[in-house]
């Protein structure tokens, strides 16, 4: 078999391999649910062990349903979860620490103090984010200042720190290889996106070791083999993007001014800029799209906390539906006189208020609320959330309004009732692929391209295919006014109104 390529999908709440034959066709998946852990409020970590071995049993999975060998497959893609990060012991691999979870926001007292020192500014500059608990630095601080001996034996170089990607590459070259890409590295606060280069003024500010962080790769890249023991063959790993941008490339989102968004447990949009490092006036985000061959091509990303996860509590939290899937069907037989909206800011708000204190709220209940009103109140939140961005994005960049097309996928797309909606809410066609895991498949076609066996940049975007497209159908009346009814319920939830 040629043109094998295995992606490697470790996301928030699951990890997923999938192997991909020379037509990008899934031809072997695993997948593995591992816990989460909620040790206070407002906090939440993985085990890195439970990861490690979810991410070996899907990959065997993977493999033995494709019916291959290890070694025909031609090279390995990683895609992750950003922003979490794990501190291990060099010599062993072990953890010192559980994964501290991108919607972790246990650092929000340090980014205040931060931000209260005119820190905020420098921090933007040079990495294009804000001083938010969501991304890795501070984390990483927080592991060194708490757990007894952690900034010694990093000082001493002892430890070795990471984003998944980098805890995964030194598992499965048997700690030989401790490496990021550019994507991943963006995502820290520390690597400064315009040098391309760990920074090490924001280093000094966190108090955090050089020695502890790896080398940043592009993100097609030789990043070492796996081990042989591991599935019986060594394999290159030849391509690995952090989650978001790994789908940005499997949208095939290569020209400026493209924008895709993601709907998984939270939603995130980039708009493709191009070379252009364009710093948000709207507190969006400005980051890595991907680098390639040494060139790095710049995004404005809105990070919305939560997507899916307003399904999944809607199903595990208040149990008003018994899968989610059948959450749009129930939202279709909502009150359409009930004007009921859910804030779910659960763990704060992301882009663009970054408002780390606000907590979650439902407006506009009745006696006749019920399960379709909270269903519909759901789904809506992710459309309204998306217009937010959307417009903080034509505020920041030469986005023509009357042209935006937005490509979609996670698993929140599936539902065509979803779909619809959020065309209604942006005004803007929504479009489809018929290759809903392209988070997967951009990690698989940095690996296949690096490796060879895959097409270039152009003709892997000439072979995107969309499913359908979905046009805005709702009048302008209803549009606004439903807008004014999501915007006043987010000022009343702000934490500083």
């Amino acid at each position: 078999m040629n043109g094998l390529v295995l992606a490697i999908d470790q996301g928030t709440t699951s990890s997923r391999a999938i192997v991909f034959d020379q037509n990008r066709r899934a031809i072997g998946v695993g997948q593995q649910e591992f816990p989460q852990h909620f040790p206070a409020s407002g906090w939440v970590e993985h085990d890195p062990e439970d990861i490690w071995q979810s991410v070996v049993d899907t990959c065997r999975t993977a493999l033995q349903r494709a019916k291959c060998r290890p070694a025909d497959i031609a090279a390995i893609g990683i895609t992750n979860q950003r922003e979490t990060v794990v501190i291990w012991d060099r010599q062993t691999g072990k953890p010192i620490h559980n994964a501290i979870v991108w919607q972790d926001r246990r650092t929000a007292q340090l980014c205040r103090k931060l931000k209260a020192q005119g820190l905020e500014p420098v921090f933007a500059r040079k990495t294009g984010l804000l001083l938010d608990p969501y991304f890795s630095g501070t984390k990483i601080a927080w592991v060194l200042d708490k757990v007894k001996g952690a900034r010694k034996r990093a000082e001493k170089g002892e430890l070795l720190a990471g984003t998944i990607d980098s805890f995964l590459i030194w598992g499965l070259t048997g700690g030989k290889v401790h490496a990021t890409d550019a994507t991943n590295a963006s995502r820290t606060l520390l690597y400064n996106i315009r040098t391309n280069a760990w920074d090490p003024e924001l280093l000094e500010i966190l108090r955090i070791p050089a020695a502890l962080l790896p080398e940043v790769k592009d993100c097609a890249d030789d990043f070492g083999s796996t081990d042989k023991d591991l599935f019986g063959a060594e394999i290159p790993i030849k391509g690995v993007a952090g989650d978001q941008q790994a789908a940005t490339i499997g949208q095939a989102c290569f020209e400026p001014g493209m924008m895709k968004s993601t709907y998984g447990t939270g939603c995130f949009a980039l708009l493709n800029t191009g070379a252009d490092f364009v710093r948000s006036k709207n507190r969006l985000l400005t980051t890595i799209a991907y680098r390639l061959n040494g060139k790095t091509t710049y995004a404005l990303e809105g990070s919305i906390f939560v997507a899916g996860a307003a399904v999944q509590w809607l199903r595990d939290g208040i149990k008003v539906i018994g899968k989610a899937e059948h959450s749009g069907e129930l939202a279709n037989h909502a009150d359409d006189a009930q004007d009921v909206y859910l804030v779910p800011a659960f763990v704060g708000l992301g882009a663009p208020h970054w408002d780390a204190e606000a907590r979650g709220a439902i407006f506009g209940l009745t006696r006749n609320t019920g399960p379709a009103e909270f269903a519909r109140a759901a789904l809506e939140s992710v459309a309204f959330q998306t217009r937010d961005l959307l417009d903080a994005m034509r505020k920041d960049w030469k986005v023509n309004s009357g042209k935006t097309v937005l490509r979609v996928d996670g698993g929140m797309v599936a539902s065509d009732w979803t779909m619809q909606r959020l065309a209604d809410i942006l005004d803007a066609p929504v479009d489809r692929p018929t290759t809903l895991e392209t988070t997967a498949l951009g990690a698989a076609w940095l690996a296949g391209s690096r490796a060879g066996v895959w097409p270039d940049e152009k003709a892997f975007a000439q072979s995107w295919a969309l499913d359908r497209r979905f046009e805005p159908k709702m009048d302008e009346r209803q549009r606004s006014a439903r807008l004014k009814g999501w915007r006043d319920a987010v000022r009343r939830t702000l934490s500083k109104t």
